[in-house]
């Protein structure tokens, strides 16, 4: 069993997600379920069909957390130090091309959302960052083009 990177942080978030979905989305399914069977002929009613799918979806996630959850390796990026990027960084980059400046942090695939600057570990600009100093070029393929991004600053925070 392949342990899964994660920071303390989003560990916490990723068990707050398993609590409220067994303990509020649940009982709030079944209730919805029950509610549609009162209406009568299942066949045909929409409702009904829609709480089981809704049920199906919770529970699919809630066992996707569970596994997940149970393989985690916890780790408090501020206990890492370092002149190179490596998983828990939060790297200040220059994109070469705009000039503009970025900030991204790797982190565990679970908690991984670009549009909020974290990067999974797992991805092709994090692959390409794993590794570097302040000062370096950061070269790498994505879906619109290929990218140059130079680092100005790692933090372990």
């Amino acid at each position: 069993m392949d342990k899964i990177p994660m920071t303390l942080k989003g560990f916490a978030v990723a068990q707050a997600e398993l609590k409220r979905l067994i303990s509020e989305e649940r009982p709030r399914i079944i209730e919805a379920i029950s509610e549609a069977r009162a209406h009568g002929d299942l066949s045909e009613n929409a409702e009904y069909h829609a709480a089981k799918e809704a049920q199906s979806m919770n529970e699919a996630r809630i066992a996707e957390l569970e596994d997940k959850l149970g393989r985690v390796d916890a780790i408090d990026p501020a206990k890492i130090s370092g002149d190179t990027i490596k998983f828990g960084a939060t790297a200040k980059l220059m994109d070469e091309d705009t000039e503009e400046e970025k900030t991204f942090m790797i982190v565990g695939e679970i908690e991984a959302d670009p549009r909020k600057g974290k990067l999974s570990i797992s991805s092709p600009m994090a692959r390409a960052l794993i590794g570097k100093k302040v000062g370096d070029v950061v070269d790498f393929n994505t879906p619109g083009g290929a990218k140059s991004y130079e680092v100005l600053n790692i933090q372990y925070v």
